[in-house]
C-alpha cells in the first residue's frame, strides 16, 4: 500500500510549493487517477513517488517503509511517460525485454514473459516488428508491456495517452484499463482529462496549485464537487446559484435527494449542470426560449434563454430538421443523474470551457 502524508516538495526561488500538504493512500490492486490542469504539479507528485523529486515535509510509504532515501532503482516502481521512449533500434520484444535483460533474466523465461505481456497488451505476434512500423496507439501498448515485464510493485503513469488523437485515446483508455485489472497492477494514474480518469481508474483524486482539493471513489467525486472550479474541470457546464438554482432543483421529481441536499428556500447554495441535463419535454416543467440549434454527432444542442433561471444549455431528440426554431418557446425537464450540489456559497456562475 502506497501512502503519502503531508508531502511537500517545493523548487528554489519558486512562490509556492509545486506540491503543499499532499496526503493520499493507494489501496493494492487499485487504480487512482490524479486530476488536474497543466502545472498543477500531477507529474512533480508521480516523480516524488518515482524518488526522482526530494520532499521538504511529509513521508512517503510503501506497505509502511519509509521510502526516504530508497533510490529510485530500487524502490520496485515503473515509470510510463507520454511518449513510451521505445528504443528504435530495437525490435518490440526486445523492448520488451529490456527490463528482464537488465535482471539477467534467463533467456528462456525471458521469451515467455515478453509472449505473454504481448499477449496481455493485444500484440501477440508483434515480437519482430520494428518500432518504426506502429502506430502510436501500438508504441504506447509495447511501452505499456515494457513497464509491466517485471511485475512492478507500482505502475506510475504519467499521461500516457495524451499524444494519441481522441478516438485512439479513447479506445485505448478502455483498454489500459482492463489491461491493469487483469495484470492485478497498483497504479498511479496522472492525467488532465477527466474522460480518461472515469475510463481507467477506481478512485480520482483533484489536484489544484499543488493543493488537494478532493479525493473519492469515481462516483462521489462525480456526484459532489468539491467547488465550482472543480465541477468544471469535471465537465460541468453551468453553475447556478440562489434562486435560479433552487428553481431548476424544484422541478426534479419527489422527494429528491438532490433537493434535499440544497436545502428548502436555500438563497447561498449552487447546483453544477452539465450540457445534457436539461431536455426538451413536452411537460417538461421549465419553460424557455430557443436561441441557438446545432446539430452534433452525439445529440441536438440547444441554448435556450429558460424562465427565471438564465441562457442554458439543453439537449433535444431528433435531427436539426425536427429543431425547435430559433425564437420558438420550449418546455424543459432536468435530469438528476446530469445534475451535482456544491457545498459552497457562490456569487457568479461558472462555465466550463468544455
Amino acid at each position: 500500500m502506497l501512502v503519502l502524508s503531508h508531502v511537500m516538495v517545493a523548487y528554489p526561488g519558486a512562490e509556492r510549493p509545486a506540491l503543499d500538504d499532499v496526503s493520499l493512500t493507494l489501496q493494492p490492486g487499485e487504480v487512482l487517477a490524479v486530476l488536474g490542469p497543466s502545472g498543477c504539479g500531477k507529474s512533480t507528485l508521480l516523480r516524488a513517488v518515482a524518488g526522482l523529486e526530494p520532499l521538504a515535509a511529509g513521508a512517503i510509504t510503501w506497505d509502511g517503509r519509509d521510502l526516504a532515501g530508497v533510490p529510485t532503482y530500487r524502490r520496485g516502481f515503473a515509470l510510463l511517460f507520454q511518449d513510451g521512449q521505445l528504443f528504435a533500434h530495437r525490435t518490440v520484444g526486445d523492448n520488451v525485454a529490456y527490463p528482464l535483460r537488465l535482471r539477467r533474466t534467463p533467456r528462456r523465461a525471458r521469451r515467455a514473459r515478453v509472449a505473454e505481456l504481448l499477449e496481455l497488451v493485444g500484440l501477440t505476434g508483434y515480437a519482430d516488428r520494428s518500432p518504426a512500423t506502429l502506430s502510436g496507439g501500438e508504441r504506447q501498448r509495447v511501452a505499456l508491456a515494457r513497464a509491466l515485464a517485471t511485475s512492478p510493485r507500482l505502475l506510475l503513469l504519467d499521461e500516457p495517452l495524451s499524444a494519441l488523437d481522441l478516438t485512439l485515446r479513447e479506445r485505448l483508455a478502455a483498454d489500459l484499463r482492463a489491461i491493469l485489472r487483469e495484470a492485478g497492477t497498483t497504479a498511479l494514474f496522472v492525467t488532465h482529462d477527466h474522460e480518461e480518469a472515469f475510463a481507467v481508474a477506481d478512485r480520482m483524486a483533484l489536484l489544484r496549485a499543488g493543493r488537494l482539493v478532493q479525493q473519492g471513489t469515481l462516483d462521489e467525486v462525480w456526484r459532489q464537487p468539491a467547488d465550482a472550479e472543480a465541477a468544471a474541470f469535471l465537465g460541468y457546464a453551468t453553475v447556478l446559484t440562489g434562486e435560479p438554482a433552487a428553481r431548476v432543483l424544484a422541478t426534479l421529481p419527489a422527494p429528491s435527494a438532490l433537493a434535499d441536499a440544497f436545502g428548502a428556500g436555500a438563497d447561498d447554495g449552487a447546483v453544477a449542470l452539465r450540457r445534457s441535463a436539461l431536455r426538451v419535454a413536452a411537460d417538461g416543467p421549465l419553460r424557455g426560449r430557443v436561441l441557438e440549434a446545432r446539430l452534433t454527432p452525439e445529440t441536438l444542442r440547444l441554448r435556450v434563454d429558460v424562465e427565471g433561471v438564465g441562457v442554458l444549455d439543453a439537449v433535444a431528440s431528433g435531427g436539426l430538421a425536427d429543431a425547435p426554431a430559433v425564437g420558438a418557446s420550449v418546455r424543459l425537464v432536468a435530469d438528476p443523474s446530469r445534475l451535482a450540489v456544491l457545498p459552497v456559497t457562490l456569487e457568479t456562475p461558472v462555465e466550463s470551457l468544455d
